[in-house]
C-alpha cells in the first residue's frame, strides 16, 4: 500500500482499562506441566493476564476507559464528531457496537459512529481512520476505543494460545491541532495466510453447530472447539520476521528519518521473543522499547495503547516524543505509523 501522510492531527489523549481478575500462568499446572510453563513464559514473557468476568465485554471495559477519558480531559461529549470501536469481540453479530457505545456514553445523535472488525494491527488501522476522518473541514474529534475479551475465544486446554491472551479496554481522543507535526502510515495485509490465526466456524461461511461445538483433541494435544481460536505459533513467528523490520524501515525511508531520532518503539505485545529479535535486528536500544505483556500478556489490538499507558506516563506527559507504533497479526495484516506525541494526556491506567 503507498504511505499515507497527515498534517495538524494528532493524539489528545489516551486511557487504558484492565480487569481486575489477574490470572497467573502457573495456575495451570493442572493442564501443561511445570517445564511447559516455565518454558512458555520465558520464551513469551508473559507471566500473568487479566480475565474479564463473563458478563462483561470488550465494549463494556472500553466504556469505562472512554468515560475516564472524556473526564481527565475535560471535554464536551457534544464536541466528540464520531466514534470507531475496533474489536474482534463485539457484543453481537448485528447491530454494530459503536452506535450502543454512542448512546451508553451519552453522545449526541449528530455523532457517527461504526465498527471495525480487525485484529493485532487494529490500533494502526484505526488511528489512520480517526486521523482520515479529522482531517475533515468539519470533524474536529474523533473517539477511538479498542478492546478485545479473548479470554472468552480461547480454549483454556490449546497448547498454543492458552497462556498468551488476555482482556484491556483503551480510549484515544483524536483531534485537530496546528502544533501537531506530520504523522505517516503504512498499512498491509496477506490474505493467503488467514488460516495462521483463525476461528473457523461460527460466523456465516461455517456457521454454529452441534458438531463445530465439540472439543475435539489434536495431534499436538491440543483440545478446542472450532470456535475456539487456532494459531500456528511458527507460520506467525516466520510471518512477522518477515514483514515488520522491513516495514519500520519503509517508513523511516519514506518520513527522511533515522532511527536514532526515534524515542520509543512500541510494538504490539505479541511475543517477547519475537520483539526482541526485532530490537536486534534494527539495532534499537532495548531501553527505548517498553513491555507490558509480562503482566497483561497478548491483548491484541489493545496492546499498543496498553504499552502506552502502563509504561509511558511520565515519560509522554507534558512532552514532545517521536514514536513508532507497530502492530501485526491475524488477516494476515500488519503496519506501521511513525508520528509524534505532542503534550499528549495519558490517563493512569484503570482496573474496573
Amino acid at each position: 500500500m503507498s504511505f499515507i501522510t497527515f498534517e495538524n492531527v494528532g493524539i489528545l489523549g489516551i486511557s487504558a482499562v484492565v480487569p481486575k481478575n489477574i490470572v497467573d500462568n502457573w495456575n495451570f499446572a493442572d493442564i501443561f506441566t511445570t517445564q511447559e510453563i516455565e518454558n512458555t513464559i520465558n520464551t513469551t514473557g508473559i507471566g500473568q493476564r487479566r480475565f474479564a468476568d463473563e458478563k462483561i465485554c470488550a465494549s463494556d471495559l472500553c466504556y469505562e476507559a472512554a468515560l475516564k477519558l472524556i473526564k481527565d480531559l475535560d471535554l464536551q461529549k457534544e464536541d466528540i464528531d464520531l466514534l470507531i470501536f475496533l474489536s474482534q469481540t463485539s457484543d453481537f453479530h448485528q447491530p454494530a457496537t459503536a452506535p450502543i457505545l454512542q448512546h451508553r456514553l451519552g453522545l449526541p445523535k449528530t455523532t457517527g459512529a461504526f465498527d471495525i472488525n480487525l485484529a493485532c494491527s487494529g490500533y494502526i488501522y484505526g488511528l489512520a481512520t480517526a486521523f482520515s476522518f479529522v482531517s475533515q473541514k468539519d470533524i474536529n474529534k474523533v473517539l477511538l476505543l479498542v478492546g478485545e475479551t479473548l479470554s472468552k475465544i480461547v480454549s483454556k486446554k490449546d497448547r498454543a494460545t492458552s497462556l498468551l491472551f488476555g482482556d484491556a479496554g483503551s480510549a484515544t481522543i483524536i483531534k485537530k491541532n496546528k502544533k501537531f507535526g506530520p504523522s505517516f502510515f503504512s498499512m498491509n495485509s496477506d490474505g493467503s495466510g488467514d488460516w495462521i490465526l483463525k476461528i473457523s466456524s461460527g460466523g456465516y461461511r461455517n456457521p454454529t453447530s452441534i458438531e463445530n461445538l465439540k472439543e475435539k483433541k489434536y495431534k499436538d494435544g491440543s483440545i478446542r472447539t472450532d470456535e475456539q481460536l487456532f494459531m500456528d505459533g511458527m507460520e506467525v513467528f516466520n510471518f512477522t520476521m518477515r514483514e515488520v523490520p522491513k516495514d519500520i524501515n519503509k517508513i523511516l525511508e519514506y518520513s527522511n528519518l533515522n532511527l536514532d531520532e526515534i524515542d520509543y518503539i512500541i510494538f504490539h505485545q505479541a511475543n517477547k521473543f519475537i520483539t526482541d529479535f526485532f530490537i536486534k535486528k534494527l539495532k534499537f536500544p532495548k531501553e527505548k522499547v517498553p513491555y507490558c505483556l509480562n503482566k497483561f500478556g497478548n491483548t491484541s489490538a489493545v496492546s499498543i495503547p496498553l504499552t502506552i499507558v502502563s509504561e509511558l506516563k511520565n515519560e509522554i506527559i507534558n512532552s514532545n516524543k517521536k514514536i513508532i507504533l507497530s502492530g501485526f497479526g491475524g488477516g494476515l495484516s500488519w503496519g506501521t505509523t511513525l508520528l509524534e506525541l505532542n503534550n499528549c494526556y495519558i490517563s493512569d491506567l484503570l482496573e474496573v
